[in-house]
């Protein structure tokens, strides 16, 4: 049974301005409120928003450092120095090594290599073992991506060994930075560049893009590298506003008309080569198998499939990695159901407001997914644990609403080491700590969290009638996209829908309803709709009674054909109709 949720209407936009907008652009009042409602205030903003130019990207050299990357970058090439390529072994991290690797060897840069940690041996983020593994090999310069933002030590490490970093990271520093010959990251404090949030792979886009306006090389050339950033920007979880929102934009094209051979491997694997490729395709079906190289055997793997320049190895690559994320899937699904067990199986399991579960043998690499799917399943901060290299180590997750974070640095002096944000973290702990920091961790919750927090929400747009969602409606609202965090699909409500007597349990475990949906004052025009985990309804909806619906439109592709389709965010039962 889902959990009750709570609609929240967002207020509409300023009427005079809708009004206006709605007549300059020549569209429906419905979709000007939701672009005033975004903060778009005249033509040109709207068009702007619309319609996004390369040419709007900011200037790289903004970025602190900026120079002095591309001026050692150029050292390296001129001494012929060999170049280490260093990343995480996620998505953002291999895209982002995948990004500069591909760009430097097509641009004169003989002597190059890459180098992923190994998620179980070495942990995330720069290692001593890669350093070493550099200066055995004769590299004299490490660009790493993704990560090094506070690797002081392990920099300072290098440096004694002849080696020199270039940093390019989005993470939140430290007071103090690395010792690197430059450290890129926008949230650096005294950094003025324009916009904070670009992915890892983000901002080795961006040492790419001033490196290639001090050497006039071509920005066309930029161009091919934008399938990987669009891949990694869904993947991350990074806003899609701003110059983000750009990279986005022309990252789905890239990746729709001319993908990389890596990516359409994956591509046909996850079934989306007569689609129309979207940020949720990125996010549920192509991430998640570039991420299970990292997760299951190595990282590496997927930044092969991702520099592959010949079709067959990556047809190779990708279906070893396919066979990986299958792998996954099984682990996920399997410590998913021990877990939820394992969870609702504690006393007094109802009134406690945190979800924390240990079993030594769980496999690591899919213990942030799991518990994602305790949040999805408890709606309560979660962490989820394992045993690995003599110590609990695991991933946490958050509500919105909830500084997950804060409440696990509360508990730092029981830890050995933790990092992450509001609403995901890694942690490590020695196992004889574990009882007292799931008391204490249990303990700061119950006493931060407010009922508000732990009452799921489902923030809407405004409401719709069906006899509005025509072609011309849907051909603008979809230039409305990419959406993703800060630019999310509009959500609407349609009040006293009814399924028209085709309606039917789909799924595996039937699950989900596929309907057919009618609005009560237009009996004759019917909508298809997919409602995931609504299948307690159907008895209701079958019986003929209304229901009302928030949804957000999208479309579905059937043997190569697309239509419009809303996907039913949830249903609300009317008893007793009029």
């Amino acid at each position: 049974m889902a959990v009750e949720k709570k609609w929240i209407v967002r207020e509409p936009g300023n009427p005079a301005l809708v009004r206006q907008l709605a007549s300059e652009l020549g569209i429906d009042q419905t979709l000007a409120n939701l672009l005033v409602q975004r903060n778009i205030k005249s033509k040109e903003e709207a068009k702007a928003f619309l319609r996004p130019k390369l040419d709007m990207l900011h200037d790289p050299f903004l970025m602190k450092d900026m120079d002095k990357a591309v001026a050692r970058l150029k050292l390296a090439l001129d001494r012929g120095e060999k170049i280490l390529i260093y990343g995480d072994y996620d998505v953002d991290g291999t895209t982002a090594v995948s990004l500069v690797y591909s760009f430097l060897r097509s641009n004169g840069f003989s002597y190059l290599d890459y180098y992923i940690p190994n998620r179980y041996t070495e942990g995330y983020g720069v290692s001593y073992k890669g350093i070493d593994w550099a200066h055995q090999n004769g590299f004299t310069l490490i660009i790493a991506l993704d990560c090094g933002i506070k690797a002081i030590e392990k920099v300072t490490y290098a440096k004694e060994r002849g080696i020199e970093f270039i940093i390019c990271d989005h993470h939140l520093p430290d007071e103090n930075l690395p010792e690197a010959s430059a450290v890129l990251d926008p949230k650096r404090a005294d950094c003025s560049y324009p916009f904070d949030d670009l992915s890892g792979c983000g901002v080795g886009f961006k040492f790419m893009q001033a490196y290639s306006l001090v050497h006039n090389i071509s920005q066309d050339r930029l161009i091919p590298l934008l399938d990987l950033l669009v891949v990694s920007i869904a993947s991350d979880l990074v806003s899609i506003t701003g110059e983000n929102r750009i990279l986005a934009y022309y990252g789905l094209k890239q990746l729709n008309q001319a993908p990389r051979k890596g990516l359409l491997s994956i591509i046909k694997l996850s079934g989306l080569e007569k689609h129309m490729i979207t940020i949720d395709d990125i996010v549920f079906k192509i991430g998640p198998r570039i991420n299970a190289a990292g997760r299951m055997e190595s990282g590496k793997t997927a930044v092969d499939l991702l520099t592959s320049r010949d079709d067959n190895d990556a047809r190779t690559i990708g279906a070893t990695i396919n066979i990986h994320n299958n792998d996954r899937k099984n682990e996920d699904r399997k410590i998913t159901f021990e877990a939820s067990e394992m969870a609702s199986m504690v006393k007094d399991f109802a009134n406690i407001k945190s979800t924390v579960v240990y079993n030594p043998d769980w496999h690591k690499g899919v213990l942030g997914i799991v518990a994602s799917r305790l949040v999805e399943n408890f709606y309560k901060p979660t962490i989820v644990l394992c045993k690995s290299n003599g110590f609990i180590t695991g991933s946490a997750r958050s509500i919105p609403g909830f500084d997950l974070y804060e409440a696990i640095e509360h508990c730092s002096d029981l830890l050995e080491n933790f990092g992450g944000h509001m609403y995901a973290a890694g942690l490590t702990l020695k196992e004889e700590n574990f009882e007292k920091f799931k008391s204490k961790f249990e303990s700061y919750v119950s006493e931060k969290i407010t009922l508000e927090i732990l009452t799921p929400v489902i923030n809407i747009d405004t409401y719709l009638d069906f006899k509005q969602i025509t072609p011309r409606f849907f051909n603008v609202l979809k230039q409305f996209q990419p959406f993703g965090p800060g630019n999310l699909s509009p959500v609407f409500i349609s009040e006293r829908v009814y399924d028209n007597g085709n309606g039917r349990k789909v799924g595996s475990d039937s699950g989900h309803l596929k309907l057919e949906l009618i609005q009560e004052d237009d009996f004759h025009r019917h909508i298809s709709a997919i409602a995931f985990n609504r299948s307690e309804h159907f008895e209701h909806l079958k019986s003929g009674n209304p229901v009302d619906i928030c949804y957000s439109i999208a479309e579905n592709y059937y043997r190569g054909i697309a239509n419009i389709q809303l996907r039913v965010r949830d249903i609300k039962l009317i008893e007793d109709p009029i």
